[in-house]
C-alpha cells in the first residue's frame, strides 16, 4: 500500500497545552506520528507535525481525513492558531544527502550577514532545514542545519561570505562524526593564555624588543620554530629561576578559558595543551585548570639562573602533532575524535592531523589551512562549533554553584 503522509502545522501565541491537545484529537484516527519539531521564540510557537498512514484517507474514531482536517482546525481555532495542511507521499526527507552543521558566529551578527550565509547556501543548491540560536552574549551564535551540499564546496563558498560580512562561519558534518569528538589539544600562548610567556620573560631580561621581532617572524612561518627558539632563549641567559614565580603571577587566561574546560570535562571531554613555551609555567595552568596531557619546552636552569639553553628536545610544529598523537592513544581516542585549537603556524601540523583543526585569532596562513576560525576574543566560542548552546552551559553552572562573570 502506498505510504501517505499529512503535515499539520500551528503557529501563533504559545500557550501550556497545545502538544497535548492535537495528539489528544489525532489519537482518534489510525495514523503514525513520524516526525515532530516545535519552535518558540519570543512566546511566539510554530509546532510541526508530521502523520503518515497507509491506503485512502484515515477512518477512525474521530471520522475520515476530513474530519480528521476539522478536528484540528477547530482545535487550534480555540486555541488561537493558526493551522495549515499539506499531504504527501513521501516519508523520506530528500534532502538528508550532505548533511551539515553551519555555525555562525557575529559580534555583533548583522542582517546583511545573514543574507549573504543563506545567500551562498541556497548557490549551492542546499536547503536550510532548521535555524538554532545556541548563544546571544558574548557572541551572537546561530546554528543552520543544512542538507544537499558539498561540505568542501560549501566551506569554501561560505568563507569568502564570511570574510566580507566579518563574521566567523564553520562548516561541519552532521551526526555522530560531529558528536564523537573527546580530547581537546590547545596552544597556550595567545590561546589558553593572552600572553606570550618568552616575552614576559624577555622583559624581565630587558630584550623584549629582540624577542618580539623573533616571534614574529616565527609566527608567520617566515623562520624555522627550533631556530626561533634557540635565538629567543639564548637572550634570556642569566635571568634568576626566581623570574617564574613572578612570570607565572603574570599570565592572564584568555577569556571565555575556564569556562571552556569547566563545560567539556563535565562532558567527560579529555583536555590537553601543548606549548612551545616552558613547562616551569605550563605546569601551574596544568594544576590550575586540572588538565590531563601537557607537553612543553624545559628550560635549562644551574645554580639557580637560566643558562639560555633548552633542556632535550624542542617542541616544534611537528612535535605538536605527535604529542596530539600520543595523548590519543593515551586515552583510548581516535585521532578522528581530537579537536585542536592554535593560532600561530607552529600549531598547522597539529591542526591538521586533528578531526577538527580550529584556528583561534590566528594569522591568515593558519585560518586558511584550519577546518574552521573564530576571530572573536571569547575562548569559549568553541563550544558552540560543538553545538553546545550557553544556555546549557549557564544550567550546568547554576546547578553546581559556580557564577560565571558575564560581560
Amino acid at each position: 500500500m502506498n505510504q501517505r503522509t499529512l503535515l499539520i502545522t500551528l503557529t501563533g501565541p504559545d500557550r501550556p497545552g497545545v502538544t497535548s491537545r492535537l495528539f489528544s484529537v489525532l489519537a482518534g484516527f489510525p495514523v503514525v506520528v513520524a516526525d515532530i519539531e516545535q519552535v518558540v521564540i519570543r512566546s511566539r510557537l510554530t509546532l510541526g507535525v508530521l502523520v503518515a498512514y497507509s491506503g485512502g484517507p484515515p477512518t477512525g474514531t474521530g471520522g475520515t481525513l476530513g474530519a480528521m482536517w476539522t478536528a484540528v482546525e477547530r482545535t487550534a481555532e480555540d486555541m488561537g492558531l493558526h493551522v495549515e495542511l499539506t499531504t504527501g507521499t513521501d516519508l523520506q526527507e530528500k534532502r538528508r544527502r550532505g548533511r551539515l552543521h553551519v555555525t555562525v558566529l557575529g559580534s555583533p551578527l548583522q542582517p546583511a550577514a545573514m543574507a549573504g550565509i543563506a545567500g551562498r547556501i541556497a548557490a549551492a543548491g542546499a536547503n536550510i532545514d532548521r535555524i538554532e540560536r545556541l548563544s546571544n552574549y558574548p557572541v551572537t551564535s546561530i546554528e543552520l542545519s543544512v542538507s544537499g551540499a558539498d561540505p568542501d564546496m560549501l566551506r569554501a563558498s561560505l568563507a569568502a561570505a564570511a570574510h566580507a560580512h566579518q563574521v566567523d562561519v564553520a562548516v561541519q558534518r552532521s551526526g555522530l562524526y560531529r558528536r564523537a569528538k573527546r580530547l581537546i589539544v590547545m596552544d597556550v600562548d595567545s590561546t589558553l593564555i593572552q600572553d606570550e610567556v618568552i616575552e614576559l620573560l624577555a622583559a624581565h631580561a630587558g630584550c623584549l624588543p629582540e624577542v618580539a621581532k623573533v616571534t614574529e617572524e616565527a609566527m608567520r612561518g617566515e623562520i624555522d620554530f627550533a631556530e626561533s627558539l634557540r635565538r629567543r632563549v639564548a637572550l634570556l641567559a642569566g635571568l634568576p629561576e626566581s623570574v617564574f614565580d613572578t612570570v607565572r603571577k603574570e599570565l592572564v587566561l584568555t577569556p571565555g578559558a575556564r569556562t571552556l574546560v569547566r563545560t567539556l570535562k563535565r562532558l567527560d571531554y579529555r583536555f590537553a595543551i601543548v606549548s612551545g613555551g616552558f613547562t616551569q609555567l605550563t605546569d601551574a595552568l596544568v594544576e590550575d585548570l586540572g588538565i590531563d596531557y601537557s607537553a612543553a619546552n624545559t628550560l635549562e636552569v644551574v645554580d639557580g639562573v637560566l643558562t639560555g639553553r633548552v633542556v632535550g628536545e624542542i617542541l616544534d610544529r611537528p612535535g605538536k602533532a605527535r604529542a596530539l598523537e600520543r595523548f590519543a592513544r593515551e586515552a583510548g581516542i581516535p585521532i578522528s575524535q581530537t579537536v585542536a585549537i592554535g593560532d600561530g603556524a607552529n600549531d598547522l601540523d597539529m591542526l591538521s592531523a586533528a578531526g577538527l583543526g580550529i584556528a583561534f585569532n590566528a594569522k591568515p596562513v593558519v585560518r586558511e589551512a584550519a577546518d574552521a576560525a573564530v576571530n572573536v576574543p571569547y575562548l569559549d566560542s568553541i563550544l558552540y562549533l560543538l553545538g553546545i548552546p550557553r544556555a546549557e552551559v549557564e544550567a550546568a553552572d547554576a546547578e553546581d554553584g559556580v557564577v560565571p562573570p558575564k560581560p
